[in-house]
């Protein structure tokens, strides 16, 4: 703490203008260098646990983004009432906005990261191939998307570039990242509906609505150089880091160092981002990112992230560093105390990303709240979640990381499939187990992994090990029929095989997050389950399946979590179920909601015709878009809730008569 109280610029208090995980991530360096932390939290992260983690918290503002964690304003109302020094961005929100580094700068607060300028400069996709060209850094052939007077291109002039450097064609916003308002053109019939669709979520996501093309290189390994520039034309590299596992753009899985790469590739690849950071006078912590086709030599520009990343760990644990700390001793004018030569990578360390979603239902994002969260001690964990936080449809899915770190790839692969095989969330739809069988996919297994890996994995879709979800589905009707007089919701540790308790023999109906089965439980001699013909001896799953019981409004909920696949379950006996009947449905015209969110758009009307396949809602949650389509022919008759109304998931929205 004296280091920093006599730097040259002096800090005390840091205001981490984020939340969730790499909210508690920051304030536990500034924990361990002797800083006080001071969250800031919307209304609906009140009780988070980057709140509870921070010597201090102020609320800035309602649940939207917009008027609080995106209200520059706010934040820095925030840091004066806070009697802040400095502010560290974290990644996401604002990390990356120049406005807001020149807002705090304005303020008299010192902000950790770079200068506006640099942020600016390779904010600007467009502008950051230019300066990368410059630098000599080779960049992926394409054409900027500005015409002849320096303004966004014209539709025409866009076609015509697309023809020039032949398909297929990405076309990629400007600004922003995370995969927000980049298509996949693969002929040119379907190049203007692409520019027009990318256009319009570009500007929706970034206030930006420039878009440039990029020849597709179609199934590359996505390659980064973790970088830390001193400001002055030096930098160091921490080496790269492997994200190819990708859906949408959107990373799943991430490792360093990259498997498979050779060393020659690997100093190209490493110098390259080292000429871009000094080329710059580059300050702070920053992220190179590069494709390269498989089994190629010669690794592409990409774009430069001025922040840090969602997969620094990674880093981290091969390094032995701790890049948050390097940042805030930077910020404080402080020498980084480390040397090129110092920075010696041991070991292999792989990341996965835990997200609020469903696999099994086209990833759709999941809301609720956890009964349970408690992971492996030997793995690093960085979580926002724990017991009792609730997932709402604000924010971005992911919720946490687990890391593991091993003496070379292989172990600490199986490190990882093992930790998020005993790793427990309960409660809210997760794509743990989703990823436990991506580790330990072939392609994975080999270090061969592209950003078509997903795709060639998983062809129909991922969906859970039939005989695996009978088992965790027998464990949960296991849990209530062998509950006894024991109140279940009393119960925190799982639950224990008692026999005599219950019928040997009970119909079960178990109503999960898969769908619905009917089940023949079993309790003597020995736990079973039945369904159909399968037959699955529960006496293992029994043993190794955690479960607990939540009150609900009409019973209780069975969270069940076994080798990383966890339901939420209601059981209920099944000539009871029968007895109450089927539960009212929607018919096949009638359009529900297929998650919590907030309507963005409508665009149909009541009395409309319309065809199948045609577009009649877009919904936000989780910052994605999804859109309703109409399932066949015919009339609408009814639009249920207008723009900017949030609706629950399954809520009625639009009924269609069929045309035959």
């Amino acid at each position: 703490m004296t280091e920093f109280l006599t730097a040259p610029n002096p800090i005390r208090t840091v205001l981490i203008a984020n939340r969730g995980e790499i909210a508690c991530r920051i304030i536990r360096s500034c924990q361990r260098l002797g800083l006080r932390s001071v969250a800031v939290h919307s209304e609906a992260d009140a009780n988070a646990p980057h709140v509870r983690l921070a010597d201090r918290a102020i609320c800035i503002g309602p649940a939207p983004s917009t008027e609080s964690y995106l209200n520059i304003p706010r934040i820095i109302a925030a840091a004066r009432e806070g009697s802040a020094d400095a502010i560290h961005p974290g990644y996401g929100f604002l990390s990356e906005n120049a406005g807001f580094v020149r807002a705090v700068e304005e303020a008299g607060l010192v902000f950790v990261g770079p200068s506006a300028e640099a942020v600016a400069r390779m904010g600007s996709k467009i502008e950051a191939r230019r300066i990368a060209d410059a630098a000599g850094v080779p960049t992926v052939p394409g054409f900027e998307g500005l015409g002849a007077d320096g303004k966004p291109a014209s539709m025409e002039e866009l076609v015509e570039a697309a023809e020039r450097i032949g398909y297929p064609i990405m076309v990629k916003a400007n600004s922003g990242g995370g995969g927000r308002g980049m298509r996949r053109v693969l002929a040119p019939e379907g190049l203007e509906t692409a520019i027009a669709s990318a256009r319009q979520e570009a500007g929706a996501s970034f206030g930006d609505e420039t878009v440039f093309l990029e020849k597709l290189v179609t199934a590359p390994r996505h390659l980064e150089v973790q970088v830390f520039g001193d400001g002055m034309g030096g930098a160091l590299h921490f080496y790269e880091r492997d994200c190819s596992a990708q859906r949408n753009h959107q990373k799943v899985i991430e490792e360093a160092p990259a498997p498979n790469l050779p060393s020659s590739v690997r100093k190209a690849l490493v110098e390259s981002a080292l000429n871009l950071t000094r080329a710059m006078g580059y300050s702070g912590a920053g992220t190179v990112e590069y494709i390269m086709e498989a089994g190629g030599s010669e690794p592409w520009f990409l774009e430069m992230n001025t922040r840090l990343q969602v997969e620094h760990p990674v880093t981290e644990e091969i390094c032995g560093v701790d890049l948050v700390a390097l940042q805030l001793r930077q910020a404080a004018g402080l020498a980084l105390g480390i040397a090129q030569e110092q920075i010696v990578p041991r070991g292999h360390a792989i990341e996965v990303r835990l997200n609020a979603e469903r696999p099994e239902a086209g990833f759709l994002p999941a809301t609720g709240r956890f009964a349970r969260v408690a992971a492996p001690k030997e793995l690093r964990f960085e979580t926002g979640v724990e017991t009792g936080s609730d997932v709402g449809s604000q924010y971005d899915s992911m919720l946490a990381k687990l890391i593991a770190h091993g003496p070379d790839r292989e172990t600490a692969r199986r490190r990882l499939v093992d930790g998020l095989e005993r790793l427990e969330m309960l409660g809210v739809g997760t794509n743990q187990a989703f990823l436990a069988d991506c580790l330990r996919a072939s392609a994975f297994v080999r270090g061969e992994v592209t950003t078509s890996f997903l795709n060639e994995t998983f062809p129909e879709d991922w969906s859970p090990d039939p005989a695996h979800l009978l088992r965790l589905r027998g464990a949960a009707a296991l849990h209530v029929a062998l509950s006894g007089g024991d109140d279940p919701r009393t119960r925190p540790d799982g639950f224990r095989v008692l026999r005599g308790r219950r019928p040997a023999r009970t119909g079960m109906l178990v109503a999960d997050d898969y769908g619905e089965a009917e089940l023949v439980l079993e309790t003597a001699p020995s736990p079973a389950v039945r369904q159909g013909e399968e037959r699955e001896d529960l006496t293992e799953a029994a043993e190794a399946a955690r479960a607990i019981s939540e009150p609900g409004p009409a019973g209780s909920t069975v969270h069940a979590v076994l080798d990383g696949l966890t339901v939420a379950a209601r059981v209920t006996p099944l000539a009871e179920a029968r007895l109450g009947g089927a539960g009212a449905g929607g018919s096949e015209g009638q359009i529900a909601a297929p998650l919590t969110g907030r309507i963005t758009a409508i665009h149909v009307s009541e009395g409309q015709s319309v065809c199948a396949g045609a577009p009649l809602m877009e919904m936000e949650a989780m910052k994605l878009v999804h859109s309703l389509a109409s399932p066949f022919d015919g009339v609408v008759r009814k639009v249920t809730g207008g723009e900017g109304d949030t609706v629950q998931a399954k809520a009625i929205l639009i009924e269609i008569e069929e045309v035959v």
